[in-house]
């Protein structure tokens, strides 16, 4: 089959299956992001970006991709930053959704924006919490911790936000003033990771050892930090079923069964319906670390 035309850019072979047999082609992929493009760019423009690129589709192998390269397509931005070893590298962006279908071109699947802005990439103006559950955990679980998270934030005068993380979990975001270093955003997120696990402990674990967290939910703050990403809203996941990264209003989470509730199919009829942004005031908000 010729190439496809979506948004502006030639998708090539998008016949090709890239969730299995039966699932949605490369060619229904790249639709399925002009589609929600305009949903997905205010949290995705002019942040550092990392990738998950599946050339084989999401049942073959895939790989992480954070530096630019010249071939990903003139609307790909790059912006230079610097390294942890001291030296400087040319990192990924978009402004538009024609960038984006650029990506997904070259067989992007995922999209994992940093918690800071490629013009001030040191000050981060995201916290997230990721919810993790261990297998058997009973969702309701996930759900109450989600909303202790979003009542710790609100005694510290932080409005947050929630979403499906298109796995089996829930991420809580709030947007901050830019001003505080990473330290001192990851420390406060620590903070409040710690004081969950201090009240439940039979729930909640707050380090990264997979060792430690059978029958509980990691609440991984360590996200928080200079070059640490997390899936954007509306992002496909590489995963069986093509599930979704959804942005949610809060009384939305009591009806879910899962953080991969929302396939692509699911996604697309969202899209068409919604009224209005359900994280809608995001960006505008004005609220400083305590």
């Amino acid at each position: 089959m010729a190439g496809l035309v979506v948004g502006g850019v030639t998708i090539t072979h998008p016949e090709r299956p890239v969730f299995g047999e039966g699932g949605p082609s490369k060619g229904e992929v790249a639709a399925y992001y002009e589609a929600v493009g305009h949903w997905m760019l205010p949290e995705l423009r002019g942040r550092p970006l990392s990738l998950v690129r599946c050339p084989q589709g999401a049942t073959g192998p895939c790989f992480f991709q954070k530096h630019h390269a010249d071939t990903l397509g003139e609307h790909v931005r790059s912006v230079t930053l610097e390294e942890k070893d001291g030296g400087t590298a040319e990192y990924i962006y978009v402004d538009d959704v024609r960038g984006v279908l650029e990506l997904v071109q070259m067989n992007t699947l995922e999209f994992h924006p940093w918690g800071s802005r490629v013009d001030d990439p040191d000050k981060p103006d995201r916290m997230i919490f990721d919810l993790d559950p261990a297998k058997g955990v009973e969702w309701k679980a996930v759900v109450a911790g989600a909303r202790m998270i979003r009542e710790r934030l609100s005694a510290a005068g932080l409005e947050s936000f929630v979403r499906a993380s298109g796995g089996k979990g829930l991420h809580v975001v709030a947007p901050i003033r830019r001003g505080p270093s990473w330290e001192k955003v990851k420390a406060f997120c620590e903070g409040v990771a710690d004081a969950l696990v201090a009240e439940k402990p039979a729930l909640y674990i707050a380090e990264a050892s997979k060792a430690k967290r059978e029958g509980l939910i990691f609440i991984d703050w360590l996200r928080n930090t200079r070059g640490a990403t997390s899936v954007t809203g509306w992002s496909l996941r590489a995963r069986p079923g093509a599930p979704v990264a959804m942005p949610l209003r809060w009384e939305e989470i009591a009806r879910l069964k899962t953080g991969g509730a929302f396939d692509m199919k699911k996604a697309l009829k969202r899209a068409k319906t919604l009224e209005a942004d359900p994280w809608e005031g995001i960006a505008s908000l004005r609220q400083s670390l305590p």
